[in-house]
C-alpha cells in the first residue's frame, strides 16, 4: 500500500502512521527503478505503488548531485537559485498527479496546485527580469560567502557546496511542501468536499502572493529609476534625486518593512503549514520542520544582505533603526514620515544649532511643495 489507511483526520498528521511505515520504500526504490526504467507501464505502476512523500524526497536527493556538478563545472553557485521558484511547485504537482492517478479526491489538491503555479509564475518572472537567468549571472552573496569560507580553510568551500548549497537548500525546498502530503491524506476522509477553510486559506495564500508582487514591483521600479539616474543624472517621475542618491527604496511597502517581499514569502509557507494543520485537526505536526527551516534561512540571508547594504549606503543604519526588518515597528514614527536628521535631509539653521519650530515648519512646507516621494 502506498498511503496509510487513515481512520481519522488526526492520523493524517501522525508521523508514526503516515510516514514511518513507508520509509523502507525509499531504500528499495533505486533497485526497482533500475528494473523498470525501460518499461513505461512498469514505471507507472511503480510510481503509483510508491508513497508520494517518499518519491518526492527521492527526487530532491536525485537533483542535488546535478546541481553540485553543474555549479563546480561552471564555478557558478546559483544553480539552486535558478530553480528555486520551480521546485516547490514541481513537488506539489507531483502530489496532485499522484492523487489523480491513484483515483483519490482531488478538489483540495487542485486548489493547492493553482496557488503553487501562481506563486512560481510570480517568482520566476521577477527572477528573470532581474537577470537571474542570464548566462553567468550569480547571486553576489555567494561570492562574499565563498571568500569568507576560503579564508577559514582551503577546500572547505567544496564541502560547503556539497552539504549546504546543493543538498540542504534543495531538500529545504522539498520540506516546505510536506504539508501538501498531509492535505492529500485528509482527502481520504473529506472526499471531494471543499470546506470554507479551504477557500479562506487559498485566498490568503493568493493575497500574500499579490502583496509580494507589489513589493517586488516597487523595488524593481526604484532600482530601474536608480540605474537610469546614474546614466542621465535625471530623477524619475516617482523619485527625487535625494531618494535616488540614498540608494535604497524607502517608499510604499518599504516604508513599513525593510523586506516586505521576504515577509510575505515566509508567510506563504507558514500559511500552507497552517492549512494542513487545520485540515488534519491538529495543533501542530511534523511538517512544521519545513517552514521553521525556511524562516531560519531567511533570517540568515537577510542578515548577510543587510550587512552588505549597510556598508554600501551610510543612511541604511538609520533606516534599520526606523523601520522593522519584516514587521512594522509600532514604536517608531509613522511609515513614510521623515523627522529632522534623516541623512542628507537634516535640518540645520546654518550655524550648527538645532533650528526653531518656525524653521522646521518652513523646511517641511518646502519639501512638500517639491512633491518629494518618500
Amino acid at each position: 500500500m502506498a498511503i496509510p489507511a487513515v481512520k481519522t483526520l488526526q492520523d493524517c498528521a501522525d508521523f508514526s502512521r503516515s510516514v514511518s511505515p513507508f520509509i523502507p520504500q525509499f531504500y528499495n526504490l533505486p533497485s526497482q527503478l533500475v528494473q523498470s526504467y525501460n518499461d513505461p507501464s512498469q514505471l507507472k505502476a511503480l510510481y503509483i505503488a510508491t508513497n508520494p512523500l517518499v518519491s518526492s524526497f527521492a527526487l530532491s536527493l536525485f537533483l542535488s548531485p546535478i546541481f553540485l556538478i553543474v555549479s563546480e563545472v561552471n564555478k557558478n553557485y546559483s544553480q539552486v537559485d535558478r530553480c528555486w521558484s520551480l521546485l516547490p511547485t514541481l513537488y506539489n504537482a507531483h502530489y496532485v498527479l499522484w492523487a489523480h492517478l491513484a483515483g483519490l479526491p482531488t478538489t483540495r489538491m487542485d486548489t493547492l496546485l493553482a496557488f503553487s503555479v501562481v506563486w512560481s509564475m510570480r517568482l520566476t518572472f521577477n527572477y528573470w527580469r532581474r537577470g537571474g537567468y542570464s548566462v553567468g549571472s550569480e547571486d553576489y552573496r555567494w561570492i562574499i560567502v565563498k571568500d569568507y569560507v576560503d579564508k577559514l580553510a582551503p577546500g572547505l568551500w567544496l564541502l560547503f557546496n556539497v552539504l549546504f548549497i546543493a543538498l540542504a537548500q534543495n531538500v529545504l525546498l522539498w520540506t516546505i511542501t510536506t504539508p501538501s502530503y498531509v492535505l492529500l491524506l485528509t482527502t481520504l476522509i473529506n472526499g471531494e468536499e471543499s470546506t470554507p477553510a479551504d477557500l479562506i486559506f487559498s485566498r490568503v495564500l493568493m493575497a500574500l502572493i499579490l502583496l509580494t508582487w507589489f513589493a517586488d514591483q516597487q523595488q524593481y521600479r526604484f532600482q530601474t529609476a536608480k540605474t537610469q539616474y546614474k546614466k542621465t543624472a535625471k530623477a524619475d517621475v516617482y523619485y527625487s534625486s535625494e531618494d535616488l542618491d540614498r540608494g535604497f527604496c524607502v517608499s510604499g511597502l518599504w516604508s513599513w518593512s525593510r523586506h516586505p517581499n521576504f515577509a510575505s514569502e515566509q508567510a506563504i509557507w507558514v500559511t500552507l503549514y497552517q492549512w494542513a494543520t487545520y485540515a488534519a485537526e491538529s495543533h501542530a505536526n511534523w511538517t512544521i520542520v519545513g517552514p521553521m527551516l525556511y524562516l531560519i534561512l531567511f533570517q540568515a540571508s537577510t542578515w548577510l544582505t543587510e550587512m552588505i547594504t549597510a556598508q554600501k549606503y551610510p543612511e541604511y543604519k538609520e533606516y534599520q533603526a526606523r523601520v522593522g526588518k519584516f514587521l512594522p515597528k509600532l514604536s517608531s514614527a509613522l511609515p513614510g514620515e521623515r523627522e529632522e536628521g534623516w541623512g542628507k535631509e537634516k535640518v540645520d539653521d546654518g550655524k550648527g544649532k538645532q533650528p526653531d519650530q518656525e524653521t522646521v515648519e518652513k523646511y517641511k512646507k518646502t519639501k512638500k511643495a517639491k512633491g518629494r516621494v518618500v
